[in-house]
């Protein structure tokens, strides 16, 4: 009995711990007497206070859970260059610590009490894509009840990184991402153990509808919605949590609609209403001249309106503006040269365009008073430009015989003056030919006007 008294005693001792452990719940419950007279005591609270540095759980293989959400309350920036989305947001962080708890009926009906955060345990919840220094301010305040759920509410700057898509600028839409996750409190893989489990604290249209209701911008980008996805990052043996947010904005075209694509699409309409004018006026030429080295300077002076870096579509449109009218500089450069050399030397036109100058001023086609207008725009009379069928008249009434008899002309006179009608009907030509490359040109720009203009409506309204 002497040998068995130890084990007797060893035994009665693991059953008083047993015991013990079973009610150390109740050693949690902070004594709360007399804060409705004389105050919180922050002695009640120092046996939690000094756990500040540890995980709060009662057991260590039991995970924390934080809750998490966020109202986007400002979109400050979108730098294009950079590759950077700064806005500004309230961050709610939501957590238990079992060993803040009172009984608010022995408190004078206190439910929760506001504490300041140094002296409490911090989930170390960070943003992935977040490119800056964490400006947010020191010294703030939490929301603690009396079961424990401490509320923790905290402004921030954000300043991420987003992967912009400007191909439509200014009609873009950007998706960008926000991804919480902890830096320290992670899972082991092998083991299905966590420190800490992420979860979300409202759903997520709730945060979208907030947002929208609650979000300020510089009146560039306006938000269009908010989406949400929890995933899992394996990094060799270790697990992290991750909420990821995707946040969908818009930028509003109207800043560029009116200083880029309006002066613009005037330049290119004006251009286009300078073919009214005649092609061998000393104007014309000077004009366009003119207009061009505008739209070359408008392009400078807006230059720093569009991205630096990528090829939007609105730069393609400039370069088609600009080569549009280089191409019309060149044709008016080309018509004068021709017309010039057409009244005073003209080249034989070949026979494949004379067959197409044939089959588009044709009457039966469209332009039966081609000639005629380009003759009276050439201010040309029928005596010095007979035109198509004026030369075959000539050549009718020199044919006959009788008739240069009666007129007392000779032969040899209506010989000479055959080339005379060959080379007036090579200008007739010639003024057809370059009638026809005004037409197609002209053509092409109303084409492309109307195409921006299509182009722009559904790209606004989509």
């Amino acid at each position: 009995m002497a040998r068995g008294w130890p084990h007797g005693e060893g035994f009665l001792l693991c059953l008083i711990l047993h015991l013990l452990l079973q009610g150390r719940g109740d050693t949690f419950i902070i004594n709360c007497s007399g804060f409705d007279q004389d105050g919180v005591d922050p002695a009640a609270f120092q046996a939690a206070f000094d756990r500040k540095a540890f995980r709060l759980v009662i057991n260590y293989s039991i995970p924390t859970e934080v809750n998490i959400s966020f109202t986007l309350s400002a979109i400050l920036e979108v730098d294009a260059r950079l590759q950077l989305m700064t806005s500004f947001l309230w961050l709610n962080v939501i957590w238990y610590n079992p060993f803040i708890r009172w009984n608010p009926e022995e408190c004078g009906g206190i439910r929760k009490l506001s504490m300041t955060t140094k002296n409490l345990w911090i989930p170390d919840i960070y943003i992935e894509e977040f490119m800056d220094v964490d400006q947010t301010p020191m010294g703030l305040m939490a929301y603690v009840n009396s079961e424990g759920r401490i509320r923790y509410d905290k402004p921030m700057r954000v300043t991420s990184i987003c992967n912009l898509d400007i191909f439509y600028f200014p009609f873009d839409q950007q998706n960008c991402t926000l991804t919480f996750s902890s830096f320290i409190y992670t899972g082991e893989s092998h083991y299905s153990l966590e420190d800490m489990v992420l979860g979300m604290e409202k759903d997520v249209q709730e945060i979208s509808n907030t947002s929208l209701n609650c979000i300020r911008s510089n009146g560039e980008w306006v938000l269009l919605s908010i989406h949400q996805r929890m995933e899992k990052m394996t990094m060799g043996t270790r697990q992290y949590d991750q909420i990821i947010f995707y946040v969908a904005i818009r930028r509003m075209p109207s800043l560029y609609v009116i200083n880029l694509l309006l002066p613009s699409g005037f330049r290119v309409a004006i251009d286009t209403l300078s073919f009214y004018l005649p092609a061998e006026s000393e104007n014309r030429a000077p004009f366009k001249m003119t207009l061009l080295l505008g739209y070359n300077v408008f392009l400078l002076m807006m230059s720093d309106l569009l991205p630096v870096n990528g090829t939007p579509l609105i730069s393609v449109y400039f370069a088609l503006c600009l080569s549009l009218m280089v191409v019309s500089l060149l044709e008016t450069v080309f018509i004068t040269y021709l017309l010039h050399l057409a009244t005073t030397e003209p080249p034989p036109m070949p026979q494949w365009l004379h067959s197409l100058l044939l089959h588009y001023t044709s009457p039966k086609k469209c332009c039966p008073t081609a000639p005629q207008k380009e003759n009276k725009g050439l201010g040309l009379t029928p005596t010095h430009l007979p035109g198509l069928k004026e030369p075959v008249e000539l050549v009718g009434k020199m044919s006959s015989p009788k008739e240069a008899e009666l007129n007392g002309h000779t032969e040899s006179t209506s010989t000479q003056k055959e080339p005379e009608v060959q080379k007036k009907h090579l200008v007739d030509l010639w003024v057809q030919f370059s009638h026809m490359m005004d037409t197609l040109l002209f053509c092409i720009y109303l084409l492309f006007m109307a195409s921006s203009i299509i182009t722009v409506i559904i790209l606004w309204n989509t």
